[in-house]
């Protein structure tokens, strides 16, 4: 595969890194992009993955209606006062408002997900029928897939992104980090919809 000076702009944007290593990045994974990506991710060079433990204590709350018939308020977080203000973080507030009033998930984070919950629906599946043949490793890997399938819809930064299904919410997440600088959190929110009580 040929190596573009976009592919490489790109990477660098994605991740923080100099062109030099974006290049690199990329010569070694044979100009494919997003092998390119993936091998960055796994040593953590990635700008996003480095801030991901920073402290988010600022930020705003965002709301969003759609039709009269569906609510959301989400809280959405980032370290300065200063980001929190600015229009792009603003814009990506709502639309991660209008991605809770679309998809409605019930976790922001796998993390979110309570324990009980997770280990009550990995027992059930590691107890179907399907899997009693199986060895227990490789049953527990094909379990951990099935998790992740069933809780993907229900898990916000799993979710497929309503205004680019080619990336998640976690992705779209990741980018506006490396857009901003500044850690980001989507910390809590609440989707009402008409005639629907939990």
């Amino acid at each position: 595969m040929a190596i573009t000076v976009e592919d490489i702009k790109k990477l660098k944007e994605l991740t923080g890194i100099g062109l030099t290593d974006a290049k690199t990045a990329l010569v070694d994974a044979g100009g494919d992009f997003d092998k390119a990506l993936e091998a960055l991710r796994k040593k953590g060079l990635t700008k996003a993955e480095k801030k991901g433990d920073r402290e988010t204590r600022e930020g705003i709350i965002d709301s969003y209606v759609h039709s009269g018939r569906i609510g959301v308020v989400v809280e959405v977080n980032c370290e300065t006062d200063f980001v929190a203000r600015l229009p792009e973080f603003k814009e990506f507030a709502h639309q991660i408002a209008m991605q809770i009033a679309a998809m409605a998930p019930v976790y922001s984070t796998i993390e979110d997900i309570p324990a009980d919950v997770y280990e009550a629906k990995k027992k059930e599946l590691l107890e179907s029928d399907s899997l009693k043949s199986k060895p227990a490793e490789m049953a527990e890997k094909i379990v951990e897939g099935q998790l992740k399938k069933h809780f993907a819809e229900q898990v916000l930064s799993e979710q497929a992104y309503v205004l680019d299904d080619s990336k998640t919410v976690g992705e779209r997440i990741k980018e506006q980090i490396a857009l901003s600088g500044e850690n980001i959190r989507i910390s809590q929110f609440k989707r009402i919809e008409l005639g629907v009580t939990e």
